[in-house]
């Protein structure tokens, strides 16, 4: 495991740390698990969800809505702004019901998670729940976390060395290239779901290619109707591009910058979890800005757990953790980006050596 944000520590520490870490470790989560059922923290919450859900929807229709009044008018910007914030939110749904918060059955969640998903924002619902399914099990392990393989950006400095091709040639400056790369994010999450209906293996494959087909033929029809070919390509622009930005602002607190596993380091799954993670303080606001995944340790301990009860959660996690011995790693918001822009700067290093002695 190699510690990325704490510069003074070794790469080591944390391995040797999660090593020796438990004589009870193998209960440790059962225990923390009994405080939280007891303090009533995993029960269903439909009236929140049915207010969230609604009010989510309402929004969004209401933005297309003011899209299709203002009609053929560079004013028409400022709603592909809205758009964006709301293309994040109802993500942020998708996950909630990907994680069955909402629902305790995996037909309705599924059900609504391909309607939020697929239809209404163009985001397999499929894909994205192999994916971050993969990732809650293995959280930042470079071999098996699909979120921290070297695809453009390398996350260790084991990465860097073996990088190869795009991850190469951007890796020596990936701190400085990480917020416009985001803009991107939003064009990449549809043509992954594009690529993803290639594989058998997903299930309901065909029931998916219809709703993301129609999600994308009736976002490029209304845009190119309602507006001129240059503003259209404006909007989906600035539409796209924000949305990138906006749920790589609301995912990337959350490890970036934080431990890292290898190989055969397999701590326990309470270590696994909260060594792993980064929580980020804040109000309601925050929580509602990022969805509550501010509470990262938390939601990946309990990942069913609703989003309303995450915050009172931390209070019980963070005793816990103190009371055994686990660091709990909790910062504000910027800190949490100068932290995760640090890491990968410092995992650059080896490819800006090897160009300086070139």
């Amino acid at each position: 495991m190699t510690l990325s944000t704490q510069a003074p520590v070794t790469d080591e520490a944390p391995a040797a740390r999660s090593r020796t870490s438990g004589s009870a470790a193998g209960s440790d989560f059962a225990r923390l698990s009994r405080r939280v059922a007891e303090a009533g923290l995993m029960k269903r919450r439909p009236g929140y969800y049915t207010a969230r859900l609604t009010l989510v929807s309402a929004l969004l229709a209401g933005g297309w809505g003011a899209f299709l009044a203002l009609g053929d008018t560079w004013w028409q910007l400022s709603v592909a702004a809205f758009l964006a914030f709301m293309s994040g939110q109802v993500a942020l749904v998708a996950h909630d019901l990907a994680h069955r918060q909402v629902f305790r059955r995996g037909r309705p969640s599924e059900t609504w998670g391909r309607l939020f998903g697929n239809l209404g924002i163009g985001m397999s619902y499929g894909w994205w729940m192999n994916k971050h399914t993969r990732h809650h099990a293995n959280p930042n392990h470079e071999d098996l976390d699909p979120d921290v393989a070297p695809d453009i950006l390398v996350w260790s400095t084991g990465q860097a060395r073996e990088s190869s091709g795009l991850a190469r040639l951007i890796g020596g400056h990936q701190a400085w290239l990480f917020f416009p790369l985001l803009t991107l994010e939003g064009f990449n999450l549809h043509v992954a779901s594009l690529r993803a209906l290639r594989s058998r293996a997903m299930k309901h494959r065909g029931l998916e290619a219809g709703l993301l087909l129609l999600h994308l033929a009736a976002y490029v029809s209304v845009l190119f109707l309602v507006l001129s070919p240059g503003k259209a390509v404006a909007f989906l622009a600035v539409h796209q591009c924000l949305f990138g930005v906006y749920l790589g602002c609301t995912f990337a607190p959350n490890h970036k910058g934080m431990p890292t596993l290898t190989g055969e380091e397999r701590p326990d799954f309470l270590r696994r979890q909260v060594l792993t993670s980064r929580n980020v303080r804040g109000g309601r606001l925050t929580d509602v800005l990022l969805g509550g995944l501010n509470h990262q340790i938390e939601h990946h301990l309990f990942p069913s757990m609703p989003t309303p009860h995450l915050r009172r959660a931390r209070v019980i996690v963070r005793a816990y953790c103190a009371e055994i011995g686990v660091p709990y790693h909790e910062t504000g918001l910027i800190q949490s980006y100068r932290e995760a822009l640090t890491h990968l700067h410092r995992v650059g290093a080896p490819i800006r050596r090897q160009r300086r002695a070139a």
